[in-house]
């Protein structure tokens, strides 16, 4: 038997978000280090890349709520032995659910270890418990932490914060499809020349401040302010998608705001932004958006809580307003828009750094 050291991650699917993109970040620091990297999913997108990075991905319908995801458990079991996996990394409540149900089946002496990320703030319930489960448990921020210490019965010791991030040298000057990308930006993203491009991404949902981004270019508008708002990333719930659009085409904002969907370009739409908002209502457990943007030199304007909160306190302080102050929001969005600010290099919240902690963690266990 070989003695290369096998690690599995499991999450619901392989499509987009943080989670998703982060697994494959991981994936990629396993590969380097010489072990064996598997993904447990039910697929998506993200499929290819990961394989073509040097990972095995098994699709298995691990995520869906439904009485016959338990239907997963035998498989699982299968898996872990028939892959000789030393180490799972549950990314997802239902997931890890599945995985510890699992590692009951399997002697002590043969089970893997088992490591939980807390990638949120779920709701405080037996169900979402099972993260604390770990044998080690990350956290994605220090507000996380906290909310997690105030909420359930755990060993601190356990709990280890590693924070996401972003390449230290990330450039996209360096990259010739950019400077093509930005020959034809302004007619792909329909702007107009002379409009200032205000951004807000990730999954469309209603704790995701949309509503307010929408009130706000609708603000601008008003007192005659030439802004076009982008909105990316892919709508959670149809229904509420509908809404959205309804209540842009009531405020007659069907030119000042486009709906663009999953992009594969959002670091270059970043980069001719001229800010980026992190505005959701529920608190962020991380907010990669701050840092992504940021770190190409273009402003944020977020909401002082959770993550994003704590980023923008440690890099961008100017960038911070009051949870849900909609008058501070307009203001500082103008101040902004008068004066770009300057934003700082900084080395914190890096992408080598989160890779790695996390490896360091997978190692502590193979000592």
């Amino acid at each position: 038997m070989s003695n290369i050291k096998t690690i599995a991650q499991v999450l619901p699917s392989l499509n987009s978000g943080g989670v998703e993109r982060g697994t494959l970040e991981i994936a990629d620091i396993i590969v380097k280090a010489k072990y064996k990297s598997i993904v447990i999913s039910s697929g998506g997108r993200l499929v290819k890349s990961l394989e073509k990075r040097g990972s095995k991905h098994i699709e298995l319908n691990i995520g869906t709520k439904s009485p016959f995801v338990l239907l997963t458990i035998p498989k699982i079991i299968s898996i872990i032995k028939r892959q000789h996996i030393d180490l799972v990394h549950a990314r997802s409540r239902l997931p890890a659910w599945m995985i510890y149900f699992s590692l009951k089946f399997i002697p002590k002496n043969k089970r893997p270890y088992f490591v939980t990320t807390i990638h949120g703030y779920n709701s405080v319930s037996f169900y979402s418990s099972i993260m604390t489960k770990g044998d080690c448990v990350i956290v994605v921020s220090e507000s996380l932490k906290k909310f997690i210490l105030k909420n359930y019965i755990i060993n601190e010791e356990k709990l280890k914060v590693i924070h996401r991030g972003i390449p230290r040298n990330f450039s996209l000057l360096k990259d010739s499809k950019y400077k093509k990308w930005l020959l034809h930006w302004r007619e792909d993203l329909q702007v107009p020349r002379g409009f200032k491009v205000l951004t807000i991404s990730g999954r469309i949902a209603r704790n995701k401040g949309i509503d307010i981004f929408i009130d706000l270019i609708n603000r601008l508008k008003e007192n005659n302010i030439n802004v076009i708002g982008l909105i990316v990333g892919e709508a959670k719930s149809k229904n509420y998608f509908e809404l959205i659009k309804e209540k842009i085409k009531k405020n007659k904002l069907i030119n000042e705001i486009k709906l663009l969907g999953f992009r594969e370009d959002i670091y270059n739409i970043y980069s001719v932004s001229d800010i980026v908002y992190a505005i959701s209502t529920s608190p962020e457990a991380f907010g990669r958006t701050v840092i992504e943007s940021l770190k190409i030199n273009v402003p944020v304007i977020g909401f002082n809580h959770g993550g994003v909160g704590e980023q923008l306190e440690s890099i961008f302080p100017q960038g911070i307003v009051e949870l849900n102050n909609m008058e501070e929001l307009f203001n500082k969005t103008l101040l902004f828009l008068e004066k770009k600010p300057n934003v700082k290099k900084f080395n914190k919240f890096s992408l080598e750094e989160m890779k790695d902690k996390t490896l360091y963690t997978y190692k502590n266990f193979f000592k």
